[in-house]
């Protein structure tokens, strides 16, 4: 149910569910006709070189609500396209009888080898299927880069992909002429390695022995925040050290790993001011993505980089950004969907804020294996650990489907 309540300043507090998505859709068309209102006011203002303190205030409360109704509903947008992406529909078991013996494995830290599927006589033991599933729901449903990238699960350390280089040649002959040998295509290769990625929250063995707390949910949800903000930093701009995913800024024109893909580099377009973006910027950036990838393609930036783009009008006077009118429509600019990255940058003098393209098609992330913990309830008594840890990579699968935003002249 959605909840909507006044905090200092007047900026909304919302949350919203798949229950309640006409009520937020309707506060967020409201709250946009009074942020154009607030706008066309602060233009007259500027134009007439007279500072209005209250005019400005009122445009950056109003523009903070907007963004606020419409990042709730992104949150509700990100759940149900959860839910179906992983096929959630009531809570049946698959695996009941393993997974009520981790459930008391929580608790009490007993393994039954009838019951014991991989642990080792070091303590460990993997996840049930139902528990791992958990984890990757909340992962998709919260991380923006597993929303929108490719994901590939794999059984190794490691994943390979060749790429066509092209170069096959062709020729034109009469009936009866001679056929000689043409060139033949080559290829390249990108390896996609993986790292490891762990959380180790801790609960009290009394928490523990309380029969009435879902310990799995807790447990998962303790994970899902601690690997959300690492995973969606290295995605963006991991650097490769200790197998961590090479993250996808680094693939940019100048950036580190500019020449590591056989393609080449994700080219950039100058937003066209030294320091600020520019409606002609964006349209420019759009226009640089050849068509075959139109269809799929999103803007990837942070909220104040979001904040700084709801501003910008094409020259008859048209916000480029307009906020979602339908249950499971996002944001769009330029006509084309917006994704919040926080990891990305902020608008700055040749920082690249924005990424435009098929995600799907362009970064590739790797899952190995699955989710393990291994239950410690000596190392830091009375609190009981629970390490757990998921192999994990990324990198660049397309140069070709993204283009990044340069601030720049």
């Amino acid at each position: 149910m959605t909840k909507i309540k006044k905090m200092t300043g007047g900026i909304l507090s919302i949350r919203g569910d798949a229950s309640n998505l006409n009520a937020i859709m309707a506060e967020l068309q409201t709250a946009f006709a009074e942020f154009k209102s607030a706008h066309a006011e602060q233009i007259k203002g500027v134009e007439k070189k007279f500072d209005d303190v209250v005019t400005r205030e009122k445009m950056d409360r109003v523009s903070a609500t907007v963004t606020d109704l419409q990042a709730a509903l992104d949150e509700t947008n990100a759940k149900l396209a959860s839910a179906q992406i992983q096929g959630v529909g009531g809570n049946v078991l698959r695996d009941a009888e393993y997974t009520q013996a981790f459930s008391m494995h929580f608790r009490k830290g007993d393994v039954q080898a009838s019951l014991n599927k991989g642990a080792d006589d070091q303590g460990g033991y993997v996840a049930p299927t139902e528990w791992d599933r958990s984890i990757t729901n909340k992962l998709i449903e919260i991380s923006p880069m597993r929303q929108i990238c490719r994901v590939q699960t794999i059984s190794t350390g490691s994943f390979s992909k060749l790429f066509n280089l092209r170069g096959t040649a062709s020729g034109w002959v009469g009936e009866t002429a001679a056929r000689s040998a043409t060139s033949t295509a080559t290829f390249g290769e990108m390896t996609y390695r993986v790292g490891e990625i762990y959380a180790n929250p801790s609960a009290t063995q009394q928490l523990l022995d309380d029969a009435l707390v879902d310990l799995e949910t807790w447990l998962a949800d303790e994970v899902q925040t601690e690997f959300v903000y690492q995973e969606n930093l290295a995605f963006v701009s991991g650097n490769g050290a200790n197998n961590r995913p090479n993250g996808l800024l680094t693939y940019v024109t100048g950036g580190a790993n500019a020449a590591a893909h056989p393609f080449g580099a994700i080219l950039a377009t100058n937003s066209g001011a030294a320091a600020a973006l520019t409606a002609d910027g964006i349209v420019n950036l759009v226009g640089e993505l050849p068509s075959s990838f139109t269809a799929n393609a999103r803007f990837a930036m942070n909220r104040n980089t979001m904040t700084a783009v709801k501003l910008l009008k094409d020259g008859q006077g048209n916000y480029l950004w307009q906020p979602s009118y339908q249950a499971g429509a996002p944001q769009t600019l330029a006509g084309y969907a917006m994704t919040e990255v926080a990891d990305m940058p902020d608008v700055a003098a040749a920082s690249k804020p924005i990424v435009f393209g098929d995600f799907a098609q362009g970064y590739l992330i790797v899952d190995s294996v699955g989710t393990r913990i291994l239950r410690d309830p000596y190392t830091n008594k009375p609190y009981v650990q629970f390490y757990t840890t998921k192999r994990v990579g990324g990198g660049l699968l397309n140069p070709e489907a993204l283009k990044a935003m340069n601030v720049a002249a």
